[in-house]
């Protein structure tokens, strides 16, 4: 095992821009458009919209999104061009309060926006505003998200983003409000912030078997404190596997259960972290498999050595796998001897490698020694309350209040 935390391939880091406030929040002098009209008795409501950023504003972040606030309707219409004539494309929030564009906008250009409200009576109203963006900024926020395009996941698997510059408590907020989960079938998830870095979303249950996922992480351009910005978008669609892999592995006995759909597919005999380092017992999920790699503890207090190793799947950032353990069989089932990990055979580490998948849950229980909270993906290490209770924004009713997984469920 290794206690170095190594870079997972999964994760796409580049780096990124800078800049001051975001225009999408801007309030001041919004345009502002009313039509009342002949008011029959049943409707008084006069349609008004307001829409935002205010018309002729400079200097606005690439992340800007279109406000508009209406009365007496709902928004119908926006249109976004630039200077140029090139319509940009977007949609309306769920909520309507604004309209997110499909990509960042262009550094130092002038944009146009139409909005169009209708009213209950089928009446219109329609504004417009110019405004500008801010010049490219040299000082970018390096972003990561831990899922990538066209790859399939277990049920447990969190969408994690992980951000290279601490976020201000102040800014995590509009930093989560331009993250974006659609789930089909549809599932209730939320966010939950595991410090100044790092923000994952999970559903309240594990992941239907077959959901499709569409995800962008949409900070490119966005204010991130101390004059930095988000380096880039990034977005994917990736799937949940049809079969749901469990592994339940336990220090008394000494084995761990394979579990596809259910069922007991498998049992063997495990050695798990001796006394003195001893294995984490909590719920995790595989975050990475390598079909060959090395541990290399070199430099590592109380820890040197250099060891090849075939078919380990991380647990936790700390370095904690399942893995081949050749040299351990005789112990395996009857003794602890690893350094924290989960060892097993050559012929168990083989089979086991060749059916599970990144985000598959696992459960290792008796070890006396409990998973820290971000050591790893630990979003299912926690029951529903605690995880919606970590997200930087209102989580709605429907979804703080829906059937979740209990990981710790009382006898």
């Amino acid at each position: 095992m290794t206690r170095l935390r190594t870079a997972i391939a999964t994760l796409a880091v580049l780096t990124a821009a800078v800049a001051t406030t975001a225009g999408c929040t801007g309030d001041g002098a919004d345009t502002r458009d009313t039509i009342a009209g002949p008011t029959p008795a049943a409707d008084r409501t006069a349609l008004s919209l307001s829409v935002r950023p205010k018309a002729h504003a400079t200097g606005l972040p690439v992340s800007t999104e279109i406000g508009a606030t209406v009365t007496g309707g709902s928004v119908e219409e926006v249109r976004l061009v630039d200077a140029h004539g090139n319509h940009v494309d977007g949609s309306l929030r769920p909520d309507g309060t604004s309209w997110v564009p499909d990509r960042p906008l262009a550094y130092h250009r002038r944009y146009t926006a139409t909005v169009v409200a209708v009213g209950a009576r089928r009446q219109h109203v329609e504004r417009r505003t110019t405004f500008t963006t801010m010049s490219e900024p040299s000082n970018r926020v390096g972003t990561g998200m831990y899922v990538q395009d066209g790859q399939t996941y277990g049920v447990g698997m969190p969408i994690a983003v992980e951000i290279l510059r601490d976020v201000p408590k102040n800014l995590r907020a509009s930093v989560q409000r331009r993250l974006f989960v659609h789930s089909d079938p549809p599932q209730p998830g939320a966010w939950h912030w595991f410090g100044p870095r790092r923000v994952e979303y999970r559903p309240a249950t594990w992941w239907q078997p077959g959901t499709k996922l569409t995800v962008r992480m949409a900070l490119g351009g966005l204010p991130m404190g101390h004059g930095g910005y988000g380096d880039t978008d990034r977005s994917a669609t990736a799937r949940i596997s049809s079969d749901r892999i469990e592994l339940r592995i336990t220090n008394r006995p000494k084995q761990m259960k394979v579990y596809r759909n259910g069922r007991l597919a498998r049992t063997m005999p495990v050695s798990l972290g001796k006394a003195d380092a001893p294995s984490s017992s909590g719920h995790m999920v595989i975050m990475d498999k390598a079909a060959h790699t090395v541990f290399d503890t070199r430099g590592i207090p109380g820890e040197n050595y250099v060891a090849p190793v075939d078919n380990a799947q991380r647990l936790t950032w700390g370095g904690e796998f399942i893995h081949a353990a050749p040299w351990s069989v005789a112990d395996q089932g009857h003794r602890n001897v690893s350094h924290g990990c989960v060892n097993i055979s050559d012929p168990d580490a083989a089979w086991l490698f060749a059916r599970t998948h990144i985000g598959d849950p696992v459960t290792v229980s008796g070890t006396g020694t409990r998973l820290a909270p971000g050591n790893g993906w630990t979003d299912w290490d926690m029951d529903w309350d605690t995880f919606v209770a970590g997200s930087a924004l209102p989580v709605p009713d429907s979804v703080r209040n829906a059937t979740a997984y209990d990981p710790y469920p009382r006898r």
